[in-house]
């Protein structure tokens, strides 16, 4: 970056945080966030509270109260960042990526803290997870982190009286992370914010309900597989009289991959060469509560130079669908997942320290925003200059003939015609036309979120 695109951050900061400016009914919590996002944008070696409070001139308590009981409608600042992104970055094969996190915690007042395993300890700790939907273009060179949800351990649902210490409302109950999932989904979709494609790791992949939410919203999957999935090669029927085969034997054994090759594809460029793995397909038919479904993809990857090292991927993909592009989609998740443990490192995402529920999912929204604005920033400041994730390169060899599971039995997509409490700017999409919740700055001469010092940000 040169000295201009630098200088040029803040005024970028202001007209963006402008875009919020319906979601506080007063001057003071506004000028908060404005601290708040300005406070996790910068170099803050721990970004809580209190550490932001203090470089930005203010007592500890007011971001508390601004976080705790400050009268502002965080769900519509959510709704937002969603609505900027299909408005600004419009994307035909968006793909989406459900995840969740893990955010370490001593103590038990911190809401939804439990005993679990938590992805950043790599073991069982006292933590709190967070479940996450993440929207990414289809090279990967755009991302946005678009919903975050706290996850309520049950022995917290339980407690209701632990629960309302804790500021939890009663509506607030258990549900399974891939339920909550399901729901971020359906938000999104409400705020016109849809995904050609869906991808998650083994955890979710595994869990029957999830893949049938999947089908009942007709949305196109691509997921990692655990290896012992029971499948069958063939259409077995809706009362099948064969058991089914974990994936891993049929992607050894079954008929279909006899004489099939393995074919070599060039994944992505890495600092220690080039990433290049070999696939086979077959097709599957899978039981999903009850109801038998296929032919889908099944997909056996295994590293070039680690042959030990395999993965399993699923797929309702119909068979036009080429190669190259599921295994684009398959391998996208994981520069994804690194690019955005980055980025909540370096916004602080796990550095909350509040106890009250709404202090934590404000927390998390207001990290949505961060997380928006420096990717939109990335976009900006790149240029024409791609950061993406490219599609495989084709093999240098023609491949042999696929069994590739046709398009019949696809559930129909589900109508775009849902719409969220917080209505989407109609207009084009790409070049930020005017939207009826923007200031008009030219008119009222406001600097409500812009520094009154010759700060960067």
């Amino acid at each position: 970056m040169n000295v201009e695109q630098i200088v040029s951050l803040g005024p970028e900061l202001a007209d963006f945080l402008d875009e919020f400016a319906d979601c506080f009914g007063r001057s003071e919590p506004r000028s908060h966030m404005a601290h708040y996002i300005r406070g996790q944008l910068s170099e803050l070696p721990r970004k809580s509270v209190e550490p932001i409070a203090l470089a930005a001139g203010l007592r500890p308590r007011t971001l508390q109260e601004f976080l705790r009981s400050d009268v502002w409608d965080h769900a519509r600042m959510r709704d937002r960042v969603q609505q900027i992104v299909v408005r600004d970055h419009d994307e035909p094969q968006r793909i989406g990526i459900i995840d969740d996190s893990g955010h370490p915690k001593k103590g038990r007042q911190t809401a939804c803290v439990n005993r679990q395993y938590c992805g950043r300890s790599g073991k069982i700790d006292n933590c709190v997870i967070s479940v996450h939907l993440t929207a990414s273009s289809f090279d990967t060179s755009f991302l946005a982190m678009v919903d975050s949800t706290p996850y309520l351990p049950k022995s917290w649902h339980e407690d209701r009286t632990r629960c309302e210490k804790a500021g939890i409302p009663s509506d607030v109950v258990y549900r399974t992370k891939y339920d909550i999932a399901l729901e971020q989904l359906d938000r999104a979709t409400a705020n016109g914010l849809t995904f050609e494609w869906i991808t998650a790791d083994i955890w979710y992949s595994e869990k029957p309900r999830f893949l049938d939410g999947l089908l009942e919203r007709g949305q196109r999957f691509l997921l990692e597989i655990p290896r012992n999935l029971p499948c069958w090669s063939f259409d077995p029927g809706a009362k099948p009289s064969r058991p089914a085969s974990r994936a891993e034997n049929l992607c050894r054994h079954s008929r279909h991959v006899r004489d099939q090759p393995w074919v070599r594809f060039r994944i992505k460029d890495t600092g220690n060469g080039p990433m290049v793995w070999e696939v086979r397909t077959i097709p599957v038919w899978h039981k999903c509560e009850g109801e038998m479904h296929g032919p889908w993809w099944l997909i056996h990857a295994r590293n070039v130079l680690n042959p030990a090292d395999e993965k399993y991927f699923l797929s309702d993909a119909s068979a036009g669908v080429p190669l190259e592009v599921l295994l684009h989609v398959a391998f996208a998740r994981w520069p994804i997942e690194r690019c955005l443990q980055d980025e909540k490192s370096k916004l602080g995402l796990s550095h909350f320290e509040v106890r009250n529920y709404q202090s934590l999912c404000r927390h998390l929204f207001l990290t949505q925003v961060s997380h928006l604005f420096l990717s939109r920033q990335a976009n900006r400041l790149r240029g024409e200059k791609s950061g993406g994730h490219a599609v495989p390169d084709p093999p240098s060899r023609e491949r042999t003939d696929r069994l590739s599971p046709p398009a019949a039995g696809r559930p129909p997509e589900t109508p775009g015609a849902h719409h969220g409490n917080h209505p989407i700017p109609s207009g084009p999409h790409r070049h930020s036309p005017a939207m009826p919740y923007q200031n008009n700055h030219n008119e009222s001469g406001t600097t409500r979120n812009r520094s009154q010092q010759p700060a960067f940000l």
